[in-house]
């Protein structure tokens, strides 16, 4: 299993070259916004800044840099934008709060 580095929204994170886009953000924490999964909605759209991915005929308008994460396969490092600020589900343990 390959690894390469996700950036999104200035956001790195470890990923791979075998599973969609999508489904590794959020494997991460990190909550796109998202509906069909296979490309008709175009709800889960972001721009690619830089590397390459392998993405599947979509039915969804994908615009000049431009592409379904749910659709995409990266194949090198990249670095994504959305226009909106994911959400992330971080998960916190052992914190302590200083009085």
């Amino acid at each position: 299993m390959s690894q390469l580095t996700i950036t999104v929204n200035g956001i790195k994170v470890c990923g791979n070259r075998h599973e969609p886009l999508l489904t590794q953000l959020e494997k991460a924490g990190i909550e796109p916004e998202y509906q069909c999964r296979h490309g008709m909605c175009g709800a889960c759209r972001c721009k690619l800044i830089s590397g390459s991915v392998t993405q599947q005929d979509t039915l969804a308008f994908v615009g000049s840099n431009e592409i379904l994460s749910c659709c995409s396969i990266p194949q090198q490092d990249i670095e994504i934008s959305f226009d909106y600020q994911p959400n992330r589900n971080l998960k916190v343990t052992n914190t302590k709060i200083a009085l």
